[in-house]
């Protein structure tokens, strides 16, 4: 038991060293850090108040004074894209982990105990996957309606399906293992045996997954918020700058540009890294 006990531990070390040589991944890590920073010293980076209404400077074009241009209200483009980064990489991440918890803990729980449970599961598991994510996400804030909160657990219902089928696939195999066996035979409980020996031992698939629809939770954020079923306005959120531009689109070109570059930049990091991550954790992938 004790060299299974060290393939956790261990497992961290082999991914670093295999991340090291995807230049992918760096490239993907610095744009995601770049774009973390700003969100979290927006206060600091933003040069205006992106609240802040001035009509005399209405539909600026990207200038020396506002090097984004202006919105309709004449508030700064570059001050709300970077406010906006926080909301994005908030629903974002606040919405994978819920669904990760939510179905990491399902998955288990269906591969460790099989039988009905699992039947009903994967029943709910495969309802969920026969509607469009967008789709289901409008349902659900739209039945929740509009707010943060509703936002979050909207994009999380939506995402919970794919992390049950991942969970739940390595745990039948894992529940085989001879280590799991031992801990069965020395009078360890059901819930011990999954927290302690399958968990550790599948989690960095769930987080190789969890990366990767991060990516998918803010193109849903930006959709829903885009229709309206997102963070209410004023609150600067890149789907609502769409939605916003959209009108003067032929003539202030820069109002959707720019959003859809900042959510373009932030999806395309989320998937280098998920990618190199799915790499470095596939033992064939990584010998290639």
């Amino acid at each position: 038991m004790s060299a299974v006990a060290l393939t956790p531990a261990a497992r961290p070390n082999a991914l670093w060293l295999a991340l090291r040589k995807n230049r992918l991944s760096w490239i993907g890590l610095g744009l995601l850090a770049v774009i973390v920073l700003a969100a979290i010293f927006a206060p600091w980076l933003a040069p205006h108040d992106p609240l802040q209404q001035n009509i005399a400077y209405r539909l600026e074009p990207p200038s020396e004074t506002f090097w984004l241009g202006t919105d309709s209200y004449g508030r700064d483009v570059l001050s709300r894209l970077i406010y906006g980064a926080r909301i994005s990489l908030f629903v974002g991440f606040g919405a994978i982990m819920i669904a990760m918890t939510i179905g990491s803990a399902l998955g288990i729980l269906a591969g460790y105990v099989g039988g009905l449970l699992d039947q009903l599961i994967m029943g709910l598991v495969d309802v969920l996957l026969s509607f469009p994510t967008l789709l289901l996400g409008l349902m659900i804030a739209a039945t929740l309606g509009a707010s943060l909160e509703n936002l979050i657990i909207a994009i999380a219902i939506t995402e919970i399906a794919p992390f049950v089928r991942v969970a739940r696939a390595p745990t039948i195999t894992l529940k085989q293992r001879d280590f799991v066996e031992a801990g069965r035979a020395l009078g360890f409980g059901p819930m011990r045996l999954m927290r302690v020996h399958i968990l550790p031992n599948m989690i960095s698939d769930v987080v190789v997954l969890g990366s990767l629809w991060m990516a998918s939770a803010i193109r849903t954020e930006a959709s829903l918020s885009f229709i309206g079923l997102g963070v209410p306005p004023p609150t600067a959120t890149w789907g609502s700058m769409i939605r916003e531009g959209f009108e003067n689109i032929l003539d202030a070109w820069w109002l959707t540009v720019f959003p859809s570059l900042a959510i373009l930049i932030t999806v395309l990091a989320l998937n280098l890294l998920g990618d190199a991550l799915r790499d470095a954790i596939d033992p064939k992938l990584r010998s290639e």
